[in-house]
C-alpha cells in the first residue's frame, strides 16, 4: 500500500472577512505542482462562510461541483432556475456542463462549514443541473454510504459524470470499517471531528489521504467522527 498523507498544515490557505479557506489542491492564487488533484479529483476546499455572506454571482463550465456541508447551510441560486437551502450532513451537486452561473450564501446566523469538492467530468458539453439530499447521520453509522456518484450502483447517491463515487459514514470510536478498492483505482480520504487510524497509519481531522496500491484498507476511529471517501480510477 502507498500512502500520500497531507497535514492540514500543509494546505493552501487564503482568509479575507467572510471566507476562510484551506486547500487540498493548487486552486486560485495556490499552486503547488506535487498537488493537481488526484485522478479526476480537482478540487478539495475547506471553506469558513461568515454568517450573511458569500460567494456573489459567478460562472463554472464542464464540472461536476459537489458540496458537503459539516456546520450550518448554504443557500443556493443559479442561471437554470435553480434554487435550495442544503443544511449539515446534506450534499448537493451542480453539474456545470455547458455553463452556469450560481450564487452560494450563507443566509443564517452562523458560520458555514462546507467541503467543496470539483471533478472533471467524462464529457464536456452536458446540460447543466442541480440537485440537494439528505444523508441522515443514522444512515450512515458504521457504514460507508455514496453520496455522490457515476458507477451504476443502483444507490441513491446525487449523479455526476465521472467514474467516481464520494463516499460517506459516521465512525463511533474505536470502530473500524473496511473500504475495497477495485483494480485500477486509488481513493483519497479525509477523516472529520477525529483521527483515524488508516491501516496502522494515523491520520488526523481534516487532513487528506491519497491510498494507492492495495485492495482494500481499514479505517479506525480513534473519537467519534466521520470520514469522507472519495474512490477514483487511477
Amino acid at each position: 500500500m502507498t500512502l500520500d498523507i497531507r497535514s492540514f498544515a500543509s494546505f493552501g490557505t487564503f482568509q479575507n472577512d467572510w471566507l476562510d479557506t484551506h486547500y487540498h489542491f493548487s486552486f486560485a492564487h495556490y499552486h503547488d505542482p506535487a498537488r493537481m488533484g488526484v485522478g479526476p479529483l480537482r478540487v478539495w476546499n475547506d471553506d469558513t462562510i461568515r454568517a450573511g455572506s458569500g460567494f456573489d454571482p459567478h460562472p463554472h463550465r464542464d464540472m461536476e461541483i459537489i458540496t458537503y456541508v459539516r456546520r450550518g447551510a448554504i443557500s443556493h441560486r443559479d442561471s437554470e432556475g435553480n434554487s435550495g437551502r442544503t443544511e449539515a450532513g446534506d450534499v448537493q451537486v451542480m453539474s456545470a456542463g455547458t455553463g452556469i452561473v450560481h450564487t452560494e450564501y450563507n443566509l443564517d446566523e452562523e458560520d458555514t462549514d462546507l467541503f467543496q469538492i470539483w471533478v472533471e467530468p467524462r464529457h464536456t458539453g452536458n446540460a447543466p443541473r442541480w440537485a440537494t439530499r439528505r444523508f441522515p447521520r443514522g444512515d450512515r453509522a458504521g457504514r460507508l454510504i455514496a453520496l455522490a456518484s457515476g458507477r451504476d450502483d443502483g444507490d441513491d447517491a446525487l449523479p455526476i459524470d465521472q467514474d467516481a463515487v464520494l463516499l460517506g459514514a459516521a465512525i463511533d470510536a474505536g470502530a473500524t470499517l473496511t473500504h475495497e478498492l477495485g483494480p485500477g483505482r486509488q481513493a483519497y480520504v479525509v477523516p472529520l471531528g477525529s483521527a483515524m487510524d488508516l491501516s496502522g497509519d494515523r491520520i488526523d481531522a481534516r487532513a487528506g489521504v491519497v491510498v494507492r496500491d492495495v485492495a482494500a484498507f481499514d479505517l479506525t476511529a480513534l473519537g467519534d467522527g466521520e470520514a469522507l471517501v472519495a474512490d477514483l480510477p487511477v
